[in-house]
Formats: C-alpha cells, structure tokens, sequence
C-alpha cells in the first residue's frame, strides 16, 4: 500500500468489542492524574502548558532559511526577492516563537497573578527581542563554521556544497540557534531546537556548550558534546567523537548535581580523530592533535599529539587522572 493510499484516522466504531476501549481511555486518565500528582502538577492543565516540538521544528526550519536563503531557502527563491522573504519569514518565525518562548516561562513560573503573568509576556519579548537582534551576529558565526569546513576538507568543491550536504553544519546552524536561546534562559526551547539537529543528523550537542569560532565537525554521525563542554576558534572533530562527563557528583541523599562543569575545554586549534572518548573536566591545550579511538581524562598540554600507542607507554595511574 502506498503513503497516500494509507486510511486516515477516524472516529472510533459503535462497536468497540475488539478491545476494551473505554477502560483503556479511563485507566490512561488515571495514570496521567498520579504522574502530575507525583510531579506536584495539580490541578490538572486546562489548555497546553509545554511547547511543541513541531512547531519548533517549523520555526528552525524558517530560520535555517532566513539565514542562508538563496541556499536553505525555499526552491524557488529569486535573488530580487531575498529580503521580501527573509523579512516575511523573520516575522512569522519570530512571532512563533515568542508564543512558545512564553509557554515556557509560563510553565517553569507557573503565575498566580495577571501582573506576574503580564510581567513573564514581557519578559519574553524582550528574549525574543534579544534573540533577533543576535542573529546578525549568529550569521557571521556560521560563516565561519562553512568557512572552516571547506578549507578542511579536500572533498568539498564548494562552500554551497557545505551548506547543502554537510550535516555537521546542519547541526551547528542549530547550535547557534539552540545556545542563544540557552543562554537567554529559554533551555527547553534550546534543548528541543538542539534535539532537532540530533534526530535530522546523528550529531547530539547540548545548547549549553560553549564553541568558538571556525567550528568543523566531518562525516559527524555519533558525535556527542556535553553541556558544560568549552570549544575555542578552529576546532576540527571527527565522527564518534565524545567529549562527556568523566563521573556524576551526588549529593547526601544521591540526587545528582546539575549544572557543574563536568566536560572538556578544548583549545584553538585542536583536531579530534574518529571515536576518541575526551571525559571529565580536563583541557586539551591548543594546537593538539588526539588520535582515533583514544580513551583520554587527563589534561593534556598545547602542541601535544596523543595517540593510543603513547598512552599505553604510560602507567595506569597517569594514563587515568
């Protein structure tokens, strides 16, 4: 059968004997009443409190397009009508997203007047606001990002060929995206736009990475940046690369510690091969090379190149502290 040919969902039969629907539908209620119970989310929401993964998706979509339009615009796009679109697509994604920038605030806030819920809608135009005016700034980013990976690599024939093949850049257009709105206190959002980028390109940044310049990752697929990582300016990673938390801080009662710098800080210039594990909240100096397949939580010095067979020179007790 094909997509098109596929019945669309319809109201259910009079005769449900098939299944026991109505106690299916009163057992899920009561299960989503003890979840907000346990979760302290009474009473119950009367409209939607969260924001919409699909809707988000739209809006990155839009900006991915207002951002480069002549290339991850829509196909028919003319260079006399540029900012006609990117104008009219501005507006209508960023109208979007202050609707679910205060979805958010609403939530995390939760208002018990109309003055703190008229205080949390300005709020979030002034995030919106703020986050408009940035990307300019985001723009020249990517620049550099497309910039560094077509210098990096001796396949690419074209920075067009960057922007429409590469998921690496695919991911990092989300990034600049996803960290703006991280650090403009929208981290939801953030963490759903950053998602986005993972599910489309196997590449899993969190939005509160911090990373410079000239940003390349090549091939991509199963690399994994943590919150609290630190990239400088030129820095190359390969796929299966992992930059993570070494181990997880508990506090007396073994609830995990958020938020504590727990990854790597990673220096201009650095180049990580396919499948080395960076773990822990070490340095890796500028101007290092780290070697395929390396498993490394020491720091390390600039100018050093690490490679599997060096790292089993050493003893045990330096090769892990």
């Amino acid at each position: 059968m094909k997509i098109a040919d596929t019945p669309p969902l319809v109201a259910p039969a009079a005769d449900s004997s098939l299944w026991p629907l109505h106690q299916i539908v009163a057992d899920l209620r009561t299960i989503r009443s003890q979840w907000r119970a346990a979760q302290q989310r009474l009473p119950e929401p009367s409209s939607r409190e969260l924001p919409s993964r699909d809707v988000l998706n739209t809006i990155a979509h839009a900006l991915r397009g207002a951002l480069f339009p002549l290339r991850l615009g829509p196909a028919d796009l003319r260079p006399a009508s540029e900012d006609f679109y990117v104008g009219h697509t501005l507006d209508s994604a960023l109208n979007a997203l202050l609707g679910q920038v205060k979805l958010e605030l609403h939530f995390a806030e939760r208002p018990r007047s109309d003055d703190a819920g008229a205080q949390l809608d300005q709020q979030a135009r002034d995030i919106v606001r703020t986050f408009a005016t940035g990307l300019p700034d985001i723009r020249r980013l990517l620049d550099s990002d497309v910039e560094a990976a077509y210098l990096g690599d001796p396949a690419a024939r074209s920075v067009d060929e960057i922007l429409l093949c590469y998921p690496g850049i695919i991911a990092i257009i989300h990034h600049r995206l996803a960290h703006a709105l991280y650090v403009l206190g929208v981290p939801l959002l953030a963490r759903i736009v950053a998602e986005l980028a993972h599910a489309e390109t196997g590449i899993d940044i969190h939005p509160g990475a911090q990373i410079g310049r000239g940003f390349f990752i090549d091939h991509g697929t199963g690399v994994v940046i943590g919150e609290t990582a630190v990239i400088g300016e030129r820095v190359r990673l390969y796929q299966a690369v992992t930059l993570g938390a070494k181990r997880f801080d508990t506090d007396a009662s073994g609830a995990l510690h958020k938020g504590r710098p727990r990854h790597p800080t990673v220096g201009d210039d650095v180049v990580i091969y396919a499948g080395a594990t960076i773990l822990g909240r070490i340095t890796i100096g500028h101007g290092s090379a780290i070697g395929g397949n390396v498993w490394l939580t020491r720091s390390v010095p600039p100018g050093s190149v690490i490679t599997q067979a060096n790292l089993r020179q050493q003893t045990p007790d330096e090769a892990t502290t």
